[in-house]
């Protein structure tokens, strides 16, 4: 597996994850940018690495980031590209679905500014249920 110490959102994408940390209530800096991975993963979109942008924003270190789930995250992008998890490219593919996300969420508050964090996870939690048919 592809060996990642950290990763750094955009510059651009600095300030929205303090933003929304304090907008959503939903927990620290980190937390959000993991919700932003997810949010992005939920779309089910490959991005382009020729889209990526600076890295000038929030690091994250591996371990504050995705803790014991790195392998899980990693096999998320695999099976999303299609590559092997020795792909070098895998930190950039992770970086670019959170910065996706980060804008996401960003857009999403500000359709909604009135959204608590609670509101919005469990209105994706709902979408992504009554999206699954049980008996297929």
């Amino acid at each position: 597996m592809i060996q990642l110490s950290s990763i750094r959102t955009s510059s651009s994408n600095k300030q929205i994850v303090s933003e929304l940390t304090k907008k959503l209530t939903l927990g620290t800096e980190n937390v959000i940018a993991r919700i932003a991975l997810a949010y992005s993963f939920s779309n089910d979109k490959r991005l382009s690495l020729k889209d990526i942008q600076d890295s000038k924003g929030k690091e994250y270190s591996k371990n504050v980031l995705f803790g014991t789930y790195y392998p899980i995250y990693v096999s998320m992008i695999c099976v999303l590209y299609n590559v092997h998890k020795s792909d070098k490219d895998i930190p950039k593919y992770l970086k670019l679905h959170i910065d996706d996300g980060l804008q996401l969420l960003n857009e999403e508050y500000k359709r909604n500014p009135g959204l608590s964090g609670l509101d919005f996870l469990t209105s994706k939690i709902e979408s992504g249920l009554s999206n699954i048919d049980l008996f297929d």
